[in-house]
């Protein structure tokens, strides 16, 4: 069994969830990130991919609040695809080729109200810990947009068919019944700032590393979101970035 992961930085501590109470403390955060407010009253997100899964939490040490949390799926290869949640979404064909191991990264959230970037900084070590940690070669998952309504958004999808679409060899097909295309007609301003804003932190941090998405989005109205498809090979990370994501990393206890 690995060792559980253990990772700090400043005021803020990523750990793996050991107990049924840390997967709790998970899923209430997820529902305050993705369904609070909308007439649901559960007070936890939960799913069938949650047990096969391994969570990590991230806690303010100074009041124990968890203000982030994540799941990774580990796959032994792009033939295993099909047991991932993004494949419910997307067709998948073309990865399934891939034939090193993958890690779906699922459920990312931060507190509605911690705008503090070492969260980000110190999900991204600690995702960096357990990449290496397993030897994964592509990180993937649904990165999502708020609001199903996609014109809000109409610049930033430009964009991502301008400069960071997926290459042909893996590039992921339409498979949910309701999907917003980047090359049906879209007409963004052309305002690079402006489309920049829009892309969600974790989404924009995927790109910064190298990664790519797909050419649609996809609506989902359980989630109440606009998801893109994205995928990130390890060996495309800037050294630069990689170094210092493993900076963070080497903290690891």
């Amino acid at each position: 069994m690995n060792r559980p992961l253990t990772l700090t930085r400043g005021r803020y501590t990523a750990r793996s969830a050991l107990t049924e109470g840390d997967l709790l403390a998970a899923q209430q955060l997820r529902y305050q990130c993705f369904r609070a407010g909308r007439g649901e009253d559960r007070g936890v997100d939960q799913d069938t991919f949650d047990e096969a899964c391994q969570h990590v939490l991230i806690e303010d040490a100074h009041t124990g609040q968890v203000v982030c949390c994540y799941r990774l799926l580990q796959l032994e290869s792009g033939a295993e695809l099909p047991q991932s949640y993004s494949a419910q979404y997307y067709d998948l064909t073309r990865l399934q080729r891939f034939e090193r191991p993958m890690a779906e990264l699922g459920r990312f959230c931060i507190h509605p109200q911690r705008y503090d970037p070492d969260i980000l900084r110190l999900a991204w070590g600690s995702m960096t810990a357990l990449v290496d940690r397993d030897g994964v070669e592509m990180l993937f998952g649904c990165s999502s947009f708020r609001g199903t309504d996609a014109a809000p958004y109409l610049d930033a999808f430009a964009l991502l068919r301008e400069r960071h679409a997926a290459p042909e060899r893996w590039r992921p097909g339409i498979k949910a019944p309701a999907v917003v295309r980047f090359t049906d007609g879209l007409s963004g301003s052309g305002e690079v700032k402006h489309a920049q804003s829009a892309l969600p932190p974790l989404l924009r941090t995927y790109l910064l590393m190298g990664g790519w998405v797909s050419d649609h989005a996809v609506v989902d109205r359980d989630l109440d979101t606009l998801h893109v498809f994205t995928g990130l090979e390890i060996s495309a990370v800037p050294p630069g970035r990689a170094s210092l994501l493993r900076a963070v990393a080497g903290l690891v206890q």
